[in-house]
């Protein structure tokens, strides 16, 4: 019994131990399969939150720094509101608006009219508050967005005002909605905690220096023309300012005409790039500065210095604003800048890009793909586009034609072949006549308005003639629509126009310019500052 129990006792203790070993091994394999699939879900979890975490990024938009957005808001409005003052200053609302019996209305906007009575005056009114409201920061997005419609509206009224600068500011103005410019130092953000915030989307800025750069890009690249590589009209303009104190004897000289045409050529061609290189951006500044307070003392062309001005420091890094309030903080105060104000953003702040977002963008991009587009359309119209002013407007050709024109309107009725001359001023203001005489275009428009108001009198097939007679850049005068022409029953469109006559005459030598000059000058006087009319731009 006990020799059979010490001989069953090893056998049972070598069956216990292979149990055991065994179940040891059932345990491995199942806390091996555990880390298995521990692992399995770990790298997929990771695979997932990279996954998530690049979609993120996909999402992710570069901010910058709201203060140079900031300011020009507050420049805009200001510079704005400025110039709704002047308007009633100067009393243009009626002048402009008002008292003419015709407006030139732009093609396709026939049906835009003044308000009746003093709607006009209200008007105005209602753009300067506007303006008010957008350099305070107070109810921003719609006060942009009326002040936009509001503009556009005053600028469509008639082309004799067109300047660049107004459509310039008509362009900016549709960009500021999209650009929140009220999130920090406005009315707006101190109402509302939710808008608040020291960042914007790096496009938003980038948008308001694409416009920017295509008003400089394209104002230089409309001077790569015959006449303006040959000092014209710059010569004539400096002629007409010799007796300005000081500097009227270099305006004399040939060499300063070359000096501002040639540096105007080159200004615009060259500032945007200057201004993108950090290392170049002040000169690049200054010499922007330098050219706009030029441009104001020899051309009264309104708040277009100014606002170009403040326009260019866009380019500038989008914190200075804040850099410059530090340092007019230190050259008054020992003590440190108060944190809150100079306190540094951090780079990698990014913002989501919203469904919102890239609805925009897409709009934004078929918006400066015509803006890229319509300067270049006068290249689809022959003749010379100074002459013939088609595909002049909207093209950023600033101060580069002076036109001289004389207009004659005759009306023919054919019934008793009578042809009698109108008096145009029975229908212009003198500010429209000058205009008008040297735009193809606005001949067309009084045409057909003259044979609207004689069918109206009991002539009811009357033809319209017209007996132009102009002079671009000095040039001899000649023809500038064919007088065989029946110009009522001229279509307008935006077709090239077959009545208007190509520009025969050259540019005179520069010694038949010269004897130009001195007669010219010889007729000038001190009193010819004062009494010389807004030169359009």
């Amino acid at each position: 019994m006990i020799s059979h129990m010490s001989q069953s006792i090893p056998v049972h203790s070598s069956g216990a131990k292979n149990s055991q070993s065994s179940q040891r091994l059932a345990s491995q394999s199942a806390m091996h399969s555990a880390s298995s699939t521990t692992g399995v879900k770990s790298i997929l979890l990771k695979k997932q939150s990279s996954s998530s975490h690049a979609g993120a990024m996909k999402n992710d938009i570069p901010t910058t720094d709201i203060a140079s957005l900031v300011y020009f808001r507050i420049a805009f409005g200001g510079i704005m509101l400025l110039e709704v003052i002047r308007y009633f200053q100067y009393d243009r609302i009626k002048r402009y608006y008002l008292e003419p019996k015709f407006l030139f209305t732009y093609y396709g906007f026939d049906w835009v009219h003044p308000w009746p009575g003093d709607g006009l005056y209200y008007h105005f009114l209602a753009l300067g508050v506007l303006s008010f409201f957008i350099m305070l920061g107070l109810f921003y997005r719609v006060s942009a967005f009326l002040f936009f419609l509001g503009f556009t509206y005053i600028f469509l009224l008639d082309q004799t005002h067109y300047l660049n600068h107004f459509y310039f500011v008509s362009l900016v103005s549709f960009l500021m909605i999209f650009v929140p410019a009220n999130r920090a130092f406005s009315i707006d953000a101190w109402r509302r905690a939710d808008i608040r915030s020291e960042t914007a989307p790096a496009w938003e800025l980038w948008i308001l220096r694409a416009q920017m750069g295509i008003v400089y890009f394209y104002g230089g690249l409309a001077k790569l023309n015959s006449d303006w590589l040959h000092g014209e009209p710059m010569r004539m303009w400096l002629a007409e300012r010799v007796y300005y104190p000081y500097v009227g004897w270099l305006y004399f000289r040939w060499e300063t005409a070359y000096f501002f045409s040639y540096g105007g050529l080159l200004f615009d061609l060259l500032v945007v790039p200057l201004l993108l290189w950090r290392k170049t951006r002040l000169f690049a500044f200054c010499w922007a500065v330098a050219f706009h307070i030029t441009n104001a003392h020899l051309f009264r062309i309104g708040i277009f210095p100014w606002f170009s001005i403040a326009a260019t420091t866009l380019f500038f890094s989008p914190d200075w604003p804040r850099l410059f309030v530090r340092w007019c903080w230190g050259l008054f105060s020992k003590e440190k800048h108060p944190k809150e104000i100079h306190e540094h953003l951090v780079s990698n702040v990014t913002a989501q890009l919203h469904p919102g977002h890239r609805v925009t963008i897409v709009l934004l991009g078929i918006y400066f793909a015509i803006q890229i587009l319509v300067p270049l359309r006068h290249h689809l119209y022959p003749g010379n586009v100074s002459w013939t002013e088609e595909g002049h407007n909207f093209s950023w050709m600033m101060k580069l034609r002076s036109k001289k024109a004389k207009a004659r309107f005759f009306a023919t009725d054919p019934l008793t072949d009578m042809t009698w001359e109108i008096n145009i001023l029975d229908y212009l203001t003198y500010k429209q006549r000058n205009t008008m005489d040297t735009r193809p275009g606005m001949i067309l428009n009084l045409s057909h308005n003259l044979a609207k108001g004689l069918r109206k009198q009991g002539y009811e097939q009357i033809e319209i003639r017209a007996e132009v007679w102009a002079s671009l850049n000095g040039r001899k005068l000649q023809l500038l629509v064919d007088p065989t022409v029946n110009l009522a029953a001229q279509q307008r469109s935006l077709m090239p126009a077959k009545w208007i006559m190509p520009l025969l005459e050259p540019l005179p030598t520069r010694e038949q310019r010269n004897d130009y000059i001195k007669k010219l000058t010889n007729r000038m006087n001190p009193l010819r500052r004062q009494n010389e009319e807004t030169n359009d731009l």
